[in-house]
């Protein structure tokens, strides 16, 4: 793993080594999307890790999907995510706030006005989402007006000017696992016949004029994306072209010169070659169910520049000392994923 810990330039970021913290969804909360009371030292414990991107943030009431989950659009969600950043640079952390509108995968009962989910398409998935009731099946969301994605677009916009206010370094713009910018870019969720549907790039317009709009309002170096090609969570399918719309869609982001692009890799590695060789930046990836001996696999090969980890971020504060050491690791506790106090967030032995 001796790469593993080469410093590395990222954007404003000087990061001593070439782990990342993953998003990772903890629906904990407070019912208005302010994070809860305990998410500031949640994340300060991982700073360690350098960058530190947070758990799927909605940019607007519209674009929350699970219960619990926080926000960055209102003076209330910015005073709770101040508290974090400031604690987290305090530790010598950076962090970055995921911008994740969850579109279709989203339940009325799970979100502020309990409004129709918006989408692409007016398309269900063949999914289903856990409330307050339990789980119950995701139903068919409402198609956005050309005039409404506009104001989607500004959503991400306001959004991102918030988190810089916030004290965060920048933002990730979630593009990636079934959420709304993935179900513009794939054929089975959009059916659109205006510019915003149909061929390869009229299906990553909205992508794209989302980047436009977060990287004018706080700059290309403040802002990295996440992108998973292949992926059929939330009942995905891209199409037979998919290949071809990622190899397009890097192409048109690289103009952009982003602080990096972040990639869930789902197993073809043949157009993660492709991919790499198309991304001129910092290329962060995140493989599947990958071994703890694997991780510096990507960076050896020179697939990637960044590995960023999740479930082993989650169960150890002091993974970075864990790793540099060989020491053995916690066992991450799904039972304590999701919601619930600091038994399985911020109790963890270091």
């Amino acid at each position: 793993m001796d790469k593993l810990w080469n410093p590395i330039q990222i954007g404003r970021m000087q990061l001593g080594h070439r782990l990342a913290m993953s998003p990772l969804t903890r629906s904990r909360a407070q019912a208005d999307g302010t994070p809860g009371e305990l998410a500031a030292e949640y994340y300060a414990q991982r700073a360690s890790l350098g960058l530190l991107i947070t758990e799927g943030t909605q940019p607007s009431a519209d674009g929350q999907g699970y219960l619990n989950s926080p926000g960055i659009y209102t003076d209330a969600h910015v005073a709770g995510w101040r508290k974090i950043s400031r604690a987290v640079h305090a530790a010598g952390g950076y962090l970055f706030i995921q911008l994740m509108h969850a579109g279709r995968m989203s339940h009325p009962a799970n979100t502020p006005h309990g409004r129709q989910a918006v989408a692409p398409s007016a398309i269900a998935p063949d999914a289903q989402m856990y409330t307050a009731d339990g789980m119950r099946a995701i139903p068919r969301p409402r198609a956005l007006s050309t005039e409404e994605i506009s104001t989607t677009i500004q959503d991400y916009r306001h959004a991102a000017a918030l988190a810089i206010e916030a004290g965060a370094d920048g933002v990730e713009i979630h593009a990636a696992n079934g959420y709304l910018i993935q179900q513009f870019l794939s054929a089975n969720a959009n059916h659109r016949t205006d510019a915003y549907g149909g061929s390869l790039n009229k299906r990553m317009r909205f992508a794209l004029d989302v980047v436009k709009a977060v990287t004018d309002e706080i700059g290309a170096n403040r802002t990295g994306i996440r992108l998973s090609p292949g992926s059929a969570l939330g009942d995905i399918d891209e199409g037979s072209d998919y290949e071809d719309l990622y190899r397009s869609l890097l192409s048109q982001l690289k103009k952009y010169d982003l602080a990096y692009l972040h990639i869930a890799h789902h197993g073809n590695d043949a157009l993660l070659k492709d991919l790499r060789q198309i991304w001129p930046g910092t290329l962060l990836v995140n493989r599947v169910n990958r071994a703890i001996e694997d991780l510096a696999q990507d960076i050896d090969a020179g697939l990637a520049d960044v590995a960023p980890v999740g479930r082993w971020a989650l169960a150890n504060p002091g993974l970075v000392q864990r790793l540099r050491d060989g020491r053995p690791l916690n066992t991450a506790d799904p039972d304590t994923f999701y919601g619930g106090d600091a038994k399985g967030y911020t109790d963890y032995p270091a």
